[in-house]
């Protein structure tokens, strides 16, 4: 697969997103970015690693302002950058980031919004994995340590976290299978058919583009 690409993976919790994108990485040979794109844009931007993971994957404060006027303040673009809400600004910062790590060449990014981000990117392949709650919950508990217990509202909880972050910095719903060029279920197909049916998909884009 000579060919740049930037493959973008969103999640479920518990759906073993993270471990698809690893693997991917080890097989295509390219780099691997998720808790990495922290350390990255704190770098960049002199602002402290500890607040990029304090805000991580959640939205901005603001954002019952924006559900009652339901408006969205980051695509407004009316706000000066340093008028925004702390975590508005390093949603920002770390779009840089996702920016910079896919101009360098092919690579992996998890969550973020990454997507979304870089959507106008041609050499993008966005990727959803999801998995029944049953199987989330299975593996939070056997992969995460997660209390069993717990481990149903953890996945809820993380769940509805990360689509408040994804619903308020796009305009796109997250989780809905025609926002992403592939959407695979890890619980039907394992973590390693996820990854083949990846790699299998840009086969075919790659046949297609070149009219084959």
């Amino acid at each position: 697969m000579a060919e740049k690409i930037i493959f973008t993976i969103g999640r479920q919790f518990g759906s073993g997103g993270r471990k698809v994108g690893k693997l991917l990485s080890e097989k295509l040979g390219i780099p691997y970015y998720d808790r990495e794109l922290l350390a990255i844009a704190a770098k960049d931007s002199g602002f402290s690693e500890s607040l990029f993971h304090s805000a991580d994957e959640k939205p901005s404060s603001s954002i019952l302002y924006s559900l009652v006027m339901g408006s969205y303040p980051m695509a407004s673009g009316t706000m000066g950058f340093n008028e925004m809400p702390l975590n508005d600004q390093l949603f920002l910062i770390q779009a840089n980031t996702i920016k910079k790590v896919a101009a360098e060449g092919s690579c992996i990014v998890i969550g973020r919004c990454a997507d979304y981000v870089l959507r106008d990117n041609p050499d993008l392949v966005s990727v959803f994995i999801h998995a029944p709650i049953e199987a989330r919950v299975k593996r939070a508990v056997e992969v995460y340590g997660v209390d069993k217990d717990k481990a149903e509202d953890v996945c809820l909880k993380n769940d509805k976290s990360r689509a408040n972050f994804y619903n308020y910095y796009s305009d796109r719903k997250w989780g809905m299978c025609r926002t992403y060029n592939i959407s695979l279920d890890s619980s039907a197909i394992g973590i390693e058919g996820c990854v083949e049916e990846i790699i299998r998909y840009v086969e075919l884009r790659n046949k297609v583009r070149a009219g084959s």
